[in-house]
């Protein structure tokens, strides 16, 4: 858990510049061993060259071949100039049988004049040891460390010469060192420049995410919310990954300034709803009640009587209908499928404009349909409703006079009307429920269902509504979606 919330807790910079710190270590890491696995091979070569010298030299004594005997210094300090060798050359002769001999050389001056030191027999015995090989080996021994020797075979024994690795050893531990420290350092300025370098290219994601913060801190649970926060233009351009996350905040919020708005709309069309709906139901039961009193009060006056239980009637029917249509639109809110039958649409439209001359015979009522009966797949009741309900808002809110046409093919039907047309504000929501235009529709008004039950009908329909409207030219188009149960001409 610890470890989980310590990873939790680090920032993509950090991240970020542990990745770079890692890869410039490991970069480090592949050259330094290369160098050094280079430089040792190179060293230990030149080693190797410089011991097969020395066991030439040996071999070729000073009488031209190798030497029977060392010639060692009578006393410690005694110089000889029998062998001009390195500081540090190692040569030994070790006879088949007997004990050998060898020399150390040590301290040399200007004159390339050594001063030799006599092999223990522990260094000897070390020597004896060694096969003869084709390439110098190593060999450790007591008091002098590593030396890299070589060895050849005499008939009567075997020459030993040989070089201390001391200085291949120290050369490349110094490498190492070396090489350590230029890491750490190019470490270091890795991690500050990647620091800088990142730091500086997350800026701006920071400013888009500062704007995520901005607008979380809004309160946005009530209220007409406008959000003016948006990340700033030059951090839109899609073309980077901070670009094409600014471009999809700005739209995100887009929306939900788009929701917040119809959520308001919405909460204030409720609002409106439940003060009309109020209305609408108190003035009925107020007549209701008016009338059942005064039934009640004269119960021998049958024209009294029979005029209370008639507006009881009449009241009551305009409760029903205002409540079935709250009911429906709850019905098709929730999914709840229509039935799918063949319905006669030229039919229909025949007896809802004629119906609509009968109410409204000061308006003019034209009907254009096809010569072809137009049969579709629809629920024939809540299709009717959808012709009735265009056909009575255009007579309820136009004047008399007023030309009204209803036209029809193979993908559904129109209504149109030359009236005074609806309000430029008011044609986005048309279809939205609760929504009235009564006072520049004309006179009569209602609660704002009427196109709001012919949209949600249609789409039930799987079709589409759309209104277009203008003074003088306002036009309803309903269109019933190919393939689906509603379209297809019979």
């Amino acid at each position: 858990m610890i470890r989980e919330a310590r990873a939790a807790s680090r920032t993509l910079t950090w991240r970020l510049v542990g990745v770079v710190v890692l890869l410039v270590a490991l970069t480090a890491a592949v050259i330094g061993t290369a160098t050094t696995v280079a430089m040792h091979d190179h060293l230990e070569g030149r080693l190797d060259a410089d011991v097969t010298r020395e066991l030439d030299r040996a071999l070729n004594g000073p009488g031209g071949g190798p030497p029977a005997a060392l010639p060692l210094p009578d006393e410690p300090g005694d110089r000889s100039e029998d062998f001009r060798a390195g500081y540090g050359t190692l040569v030994a002769v070790l006879p088949a049988t007997g004990e050998g001999r060898g020399l150390v050389l040590s301290e040399p001056d200007g004159n390339r004049a050594f001063d030799a030191a006599e092999l223990t027999t522990a260094q000897l015995r070390s020597l004896t040891k060694l096969p003869e090989a084709d390439e110098p080996q190593t060999v450790e021994l007591e008091g002098l460390g590593s030396y890299r020797v070589a060895v050849a075979d005499l008939p009567d024994g075997q020459v030993v010469a040989g070089l201390p690795r001391s200085d291949v050893d120290e050369t490349i531990t110094n490498l190492i060192r070396l090489e350590l420290l230029a890491t750490l350092a190019g470490l270091v300025v890795a991690a500050a420049a990647a620091a800088f370098v990142v730091r500086r290219q997350l800026a701006p994601l920071r400013e888009v995410a500062g704007t995520a913060h901005r607008v979380a801190e809004l309160q946005l649970a009530t209220g007409d919310i406008t959000l003016e926060e948006r990340v700033p233009t030059r951090l839109t351009d899609e073309r980077n990954e901070v670009g094409q996350v600014g471009s999809a905040l700005n739209r995100l919020l887009d929306h939900v300034e788009d929701s917040l708005d119809a959520r308001h709309r919405s909460e204030q069309q409720v609002r409106q709803f439940v003060a009309d709906a109020s209305h609408e139901l108190r003035t009925p039961l107020a007549t209701i009640a008016g009338y059942s009193e005064l039934a009640r009060l004269r119960p021998d006056d049958d024209i009294a009587l029979r005029t209370a239980l008639a507006k009881v009637d009449e009241e009551s029917k305009r409760m029903t209908s205002l409540v079935e249509d709250l009911l429906l639109l709850a019905r098709l809110d929730a999914g709840r499928p229509l039935v799918a039958e063949t319905v006669d649409l030229t039919s229909l439209l025949l007896e809802a404009v004629s119906d609509a001359r009968v109410l409204a015979p000061d308006h003019i009522w034209r009907l254009d349909l096809p010569d072809d009966v137009i049969e579709v797949r629809a629920d024939e009741q809540r299709l009717h409703q959808v012709i009735t309900n265009l056909l009575t808002n255009a007579r309820k809110h136009t004047p008399p006079g007023t030309t009204v046409t209803v036209a029809a093919d193979a993908g559904g039907f129109s209504v149109h009307d030359d009236g005074p047309g609806f309000p430029p504000d008011l044609v986005d929501r048309a279809f939205e429920r609760f929504t009235r235009g009564d006072a520049a529709r004309h006179r009569e008004g209602g609660v704002g269902l009427g196109l709001a039950l012919v949209a949600a009908i249609v789409d039930a329909l799987g079709g589409r509504v759309n209104l277009r409207s203008r003074p003088g030219d306002t036009t309803v188009q309903v269109q019933l979606a190919p393939g689906s149960p509603a379209a297809g001409a019979a």
